[in-house]
């Protein structure tokens, strides 16, 4: 059927728990390599195994970003190739985590511009331009800094797209009003602005770093494929 993000394993075998009742020559196969999960349908019967198939993705819906056996980043790179885009990313939280995911694939020289690290204030403000008072005035882990992160790289870097990230991993730092496990992220492009936000509560450091790299990717992807 393809890969997952954004459910975990007991939750894609919940949603699927009804289509295994009901068929019985289906056999599921999961793949978790956590944040993604690799899901596989087999049936002899093909035409049955191809209605099983489709009757999945629609009780997935938008949780499978691909099919085959292409992660992520792969999958990101292949569609930003394929339409001749380039990508840089702003990082705060994720320490390099998303640009390190993206070098990892041959040919990524193709469209990857470049990674800013901007960890500390200042940086955020030298190198992407963010003002001061909007980091005075917001905080750092807020919609307003990751957009103008994500703007900022994207004319530093000259990129087509950026991607921003900027959160509190823990397992120090949260307050009431931003917790740990907060993450705000942006995807800039020629034509606008997405942002998103995540709390991944309840999980350590480099699961929080983790899943918010795959998440900004992924923002990222939908972005691009809305792109055509």
């Amino acid at each position: 059927v393809g890969l997952l993000h954004g459910m975990g394993e007991s939750d894609v075998q919940a949603r699927l728990a009804p289509y295994a009742a009901a068929h019985p020559e289906l056999v599921f196969g999961f793949r978790a390599t956590f944040p993604e999960i690799g899901l596989r349908v087999v049936a002899e019967d093909e035409p049955a195994l191809a209605d099983a198939a489709a009757e999945i993705r629609r009780a997935l819906g938008a949780a499978i970003f691909a099919e085959g056996e292409a992660g992520m980043a792969e999958v990101l790179g292949r569609e930003l190739a394929a339409r001749g885009l380039t990508i840089g990313t702003a990082e705060s939280c994720t320490g390099g985590l998303i640009g390190h995911e993206l070098t990892q694939i041959p040919g990524s020289s193709a469209y990857f511009r470049g990674a800013i690290v901007a960890y500390d204030d200042a940086v955020k403000s030298s190198l992407l331009g963010v003002d001061a008072r909007l980091l005075a005035a917001c905080g750092a882990v807020s919609e307003e800094v990751v957009r103008a992160m994500a703007a900022g790289a994207r004319r530093a870097l000259g990129a087509d797209l950026a991607v921003a990230v900027s959160g509190i991993a823990g397992p120090d730092g949260g307050t009431a009003e931003k917790p740990r496990g907060l993450v705000h992220f942006a995807v800039a492009t020629a034509r606008d602005c997405a942002h998103l936000e995540r709390t991944f509560r309840g999980h350590d450091r480099a699961w929080v770093k983790a899943a918010a790299a795959w998440t900004a990717m992924r923002l990222a992807l939908d972005s691009v494929r809305e792109s055509s």
